[in-house]
């Protein structure tokens, strides 16, 4: 397993963060979501050792995260949400520090630095100062900074927050490729449900410092048995008001109708509505769960 913990507590005075929580995670790219206050970010200081918890324990890439601290932040890459440049120094520099910072001798550093700065797009500013570049340039230097010492897994907080459509792409891209073509393992935690959706395999969902669900992606968006997009070849207005009057829901959705066919019957009510009326079904397949739908299942069910 890429991650496991078990009954991790973790209180700051009067809050808990994290409630018993036990999770174990494969290798790949993983969604972390949950609302506010959830306890994201205290579990990603956890894994990375930055805080001590009060009960449990667990692993990260078979390290025990009690006693293996800082071994665990010399195989882990983590691109924190909030800004972590240092003032006055230039890209390159930035780069190379954070490659010292977990180990690597001076000239190593310094080559790799180059490499993953031309990898993340940053190639031809390296010896700007970083406090010219855009939030998206900055965004990619701290990516650059996360892999200078090629992590086996990448953590990323937040790393498409507050940014311009483009500067999300990019970042977007960068991690697409990172799982899908590197094969690094990612930990992606986000607000932002479609950036989860195009980037990672993997869900957790917390609440309250709890696991509430977790899972494939495409497990999790389930299909639903009485519901089915559909799309004809005349008017799906009109095919729409006939499913209407033999007691068929229809509303338009997408380039087509959303279906629910009454309890008790099958699709077969769809195709033979289609065939006395003169119409032509192209294509009709259920419906199946958002993740956004998953999502907030999940918090309900918490309340």
């Amino acid at each position: 397993m890429l991650i496991e913990l078990e009954n991790v507590s973790k209180t700051y005075g009067k809050v808990q963060a994290l409630r018993g929580l036990s999770v174990a995670l494969p290798q790949g790219a993983i969604g972390l979501l949950g609302p506010n206050g959830a306890g994201k970010t205290t579990m990603i200081r956890t894994l990375l050792g930055l805080i001590v918890v009060d009960s449990g324990g667990g692993s990260i890439l078979g390290m025990d995260i009690r006693s293996r601290r800082l071994a665990i932040r010399q195989a882990v890459g983590f691109v924190p949400e909030d800004e972590c440049l240092f003032p006055g120094m230039n890209g390159i520099a930035s780069a190379a520090y954070a490659g010292e910072l977990v180990g690597m001798g001076p000239r190593d550093a310094l080559r790799r630095a180059h490499e993953v700065l031309d990898y993340v797009g940053l190639g031809e500013a390296r010896y700007r100062r970083t406090d010219s570049y855009s939030t998206g340039m900055k965004q990619r230097l701290k990516i650059a900074s996360a892999l200078v010492h090629d992590p086996k897994l990448l953590i990323l907080d937040e790393p498409t927050n507050g940014m311009d459509p483009a500067g999300r792409d990019d970042v977007l891209r960068l991690a697409v490729d990172l799982a899908r073509n590197k094969g690094m393992s990612l930990l992606f935690s986000s607000h932002l449900l479609p950036d989860v959706e195009a980037v990672c395999e993997h869900v957790m969902v917390l609440g309250r410092g709890r696991l509430l669900v977790q899972g494939r992606i495409a497990e999790l968006e389930r299909p639903h048995q009485d519901e089915f997009e559909v799309r004809i070849k005349g008017d799906p207005v009109v095919f729409a008001a006939r499913l209407e009057a033999i007691g068929v829901t229809a509303r338009p959705a997408d380039d087509g109708l959303l279906v629910t066919i009454p309890p008790g019957r099958s699709n077969r009510l769809l195709w033979e509505t289609a065939r006395n009326t003169g119409e032509q079904i192209r294509a009709l397949r259920p419906r199946r769960s958002t993740l956004e739908e998953v999502f907030l299942s999940a918090l309900e069910e918490d309340r």
